[in-house]
């Protein structure tokens, strides 16, 4: 019969699981407590790094229908559940394992799918949510401009050739009086 607290941990993490955007999975034998709290203060308020007993954290993948990150759970495991901006925390994760290369990111799953170490840092090479949506916001605004100017052109050269022929039919009556 499982311990209450092992089945409470189990269900905290199958929620966590269950909640996150992404779950990346890492490694950090040889890493410090205060590496490991610069690393969770470099992930950002809406990531949670938490480091997780494999055999709870088997259960809980199972029981969150993520079964494909059972074989990543070898060796001392760590957990970063990203509630916010996948792209922020990947950058974090990324930078960090740059300037402490003890930290080995194994995977992870991304809106329920599968992603490596590779497709991570691929990730973390985007740029945030908050600029793609203001750089495709910008594309549509000088679209929109493009668009009128291009609507209000025809009748700025219709005001001009009629300003043009009143002009020289003012001249030709001039000129023949």
């Amino acid at each position: 019969m499982p311990r209450p607290d092992k089945a409470s941990a189990v269900a905290e993490l199958t929620e966590n699981f269950r909640s996150s955007k992404a779950a990346v999975l890492t490694e950090y034998r040889g890493l410090t407590v205060s590496q490991l709290t610069q690393l969770r203060r470099s992930l950002g308020e809406t990531t949670e790094y938490a480091v997780v007993k494999n055999t709870l954290s088997k259960i809980a993948v199972r029981d969150a229908g993520l079964e494909q990150l059972e074989s990543l759970l070898e060796g001392p495991s760590a957990v970063a559940f990203v509630k916010g901006d996948p792209v922020e925390a990947a950058k974090g994760l990324r930078d960090f394992a740059k300037a402490n290369p003890l930290l080995v990111i194994k995977g992870g799953v991304l809106d329920g799918k599968l992603i490596t170490a590779a497709e991570l840092t691929k990730i973390a090479d985007l740029e945030s949510r908050e600029v793609l949506l203001a750089k495709v916001a910008g594309a549509a605004n000088a679209t929109l401009a493009k668009a009128a100017a291009l609507f209000q052109a025809p009748l700025a050269q219709a005001a001009r050739l009629a300003e043009a022929l009143r002009a020289k039919a003012e001249q030709d009556g001039a000129s023949e009086a």
